[in-house]
């Protein structure tokens, strides 16, 4: 949602035919959101296309006793690339509630967040839609580190991010409670897992975990062991805190601290036996021993924990080697700094069409995976025979570069409609683009893709085309998730 005016104003839907409600965020500059859209809800053939038919070679995450779901990378029509959440029908009975918590969620918008984009609610559906966070969770990088364990200064910069994420949340709902008497849901799931690195590096929290599933502020979660949760089941502001503090111990130690533990564990604040050995020389003994201490003010009995607000203002001091960015901190390459290309990533960046033909003519149809069994026990029929003789003269047209008749003969193949193949579809695309039709080019590449969800070439002829239309922040997009699928497959080759 975007923000023209040098102030952020929050927009909360109330869940009720009224009016909308302003709350002023005091921290302008961390929060200015100015590139998102708004809130919207979308249908459910819109997200079959968008995951390629919810392909399991899209899945990013399954999990979930009580409330069993499944998140899925997929990519809007205008080639943002999101993540889709899918709930098991059970989930959501409920449809208003649905529809009330999606829409104020969707309202919320903010930087320290994974901003919610839109839902689907159709018949048993339940489906919702966010940014997709491409550089894995916190509990990936603290907990399961390949290269490298996060340094000290970055696990500061995340307790602070996070502290400033859920004091924006509050704050909202606070202002929202004064004038209708309602309050936003409350943060039902803080944990490793729920913090993500967006592509500058710096940390995010999903905005799932702001849906409950429940009425009267219940929980599905079993990750919240406050004293008055386990005592009540409902969620509190002050239940919130207490996995604060927690998740201030996880990164502490490095190790994941059970949340039922965490109180016992902190008690003699023995600052050595809490940290992470790879912290050794990192930071001070002062440093060190007021994390604990803000850690422990979380922990305690409900009355003495402190509001996120002081939370944040505590943590402010302690932040370290500020003007690094958090892509350096953490070891990620940002978009464009250090991607590696193949020839044919660099002749779609470049849109050099004619070297983009040689590749695929060389390639053929290597990556039609059964295509050409399929082809063969089909062969019997007149039929058939018509049909693999128009991709036939087709593929022969192509290579000629005769591409209107390769566009030709490759729509008959396609409108039988009896074997698919992705490799027609791209070729057909570049022939497209060939014949200055770029928006069909763009078009027949999604279609590849829906067909091959992981198929790099897709990417790279969508990549294409997007220049050609001008769209050239979603044709980077769109070049870089080739990269990385085409870097995928030669490393299992």
């Amino acid at each position: 949602m975007g923000c023209e005016c040098s102030k952020f104003a929050l927009y909360y839907w109330t869940g009720q035919s009224g009016p909308i409600y302003e709350a002023q965020n005091p921290d302008e500059e961390k929060d200015e959101v100015s590139d998102l859209p708004a809130f919207r809800e979308f249908t459910f053939e819109q997200l079959r296309i968008a995951t390629s038919a919810f392909a399991v070679e899209n899945i990013v995450s399954e999990h979930g006793e009580k409330a069993p779901n499944v998140v899925y990378k997929g990519k809007l029509e205008n080639q943002r690339p999101v993540a889709i959440k899918r709930f098991n029908r059970s989930a959501w009975p409920d449809t208003r509630q649905f529809l009330e918590e999606a829409r104020a969620v969707g309202q919320l918008r903010n930087n320290r967040l994974v901003n919610l984009l839109g839902c689907c609610c159709e018949g048993d559906e339940r489906l919702l839609v966010a940014d997709f966070i491409p550089n894995e969770t916190l509990a990936k990088h603290l907990f399961h580190w390949d290269t490298q364990p996060m340094k000290w200064a970055m696990r500061l910069r995340v307790a602070l991010y996070i502290a400033q994420a859920l004091e924006y949340c509050t704050s909202v709902g606070r202002a929202l409670y004064h004038v209708t008497g309602k309050g936003l849901a409350l943060y039902h799931d803080l944990n490793a897992y729920r913090i993500l690195f967006d592509e500058d590096g710096d940390p995010r929290l999903s905005c799932f975990a702001l849906m409950k599933n429940s009425r009267g502020g219940k929980s599905y979660s079993t990750n919240l062991a406050s004293p008055e949760y386990l005592r009540t089941g409902i969620i509190t502001q002050e239940s919130v805190i207490f996995s604060f503090g927690t998740l201030l111990l996880d990164l502490l130690s490095g190790k994941h601290i059970p949340p039922s533990h965490a109180l016992d564990l902190i008690k003699d604040r023995n600052l050595q036996m809490l940290t992470d050995s790879c912290l050794e020389g990192q930071f001070s003994t002062d440093d060190g021993t007021e994390l604990v201490r803000i850690a422990s003010s979380c922990l305690q009995y409900e009355p003495e924990r402190p509001d996120f607000k002081s939370l944040v203002a505590a943590l402010y001091p302690l932040q370290k080697e500020a003007e690094v960015p958090s892509h350096v901190l953490m070891g990620i390459s940002r978009d464009g700094e250090t991607m590696s290309l193949s020839p044919l990533g660099e002749a779609c960046l470049k849109t050099d069409l004619t070297a983009i033909h040689e590749i695929l003519d060389t390639l053929g149809y290597k990556d039609d995976e059964g295509a050409a069994t399929e082809l063969s026990f089909q062969m019997w029929t007149d039929q058939m025979l018509e049909t693999l003789n128009s991709k036939n003269k087709g593929d022969a047209a192509f290579k000629n570069k005769d591409f209107r008749a390769a566009i030709e003969c490759y729509t008959k193949f396609i409108d039988v409609g009896t074997m698919v193949s992705p490799t027609v579809y791209a070729h057909r695309s570049l022939s497209y683009l060939m014949s200055d039709m770029p928006q069909e080019a763009l078009n027949d590449a999604v279609q590849a893709q829906v067909i091959s969800p992981v198929w790099h070439i897709a990417s790279y002829l969508q990549t294409a085309s997007l220049f050609t239309l001008g769209r050239e922040n979603e044709a980077l997009v769109a070049l870089r998730e080739a990269a990385i699928l085409e870097e995928e497959k030669n490393a299992a080759s």
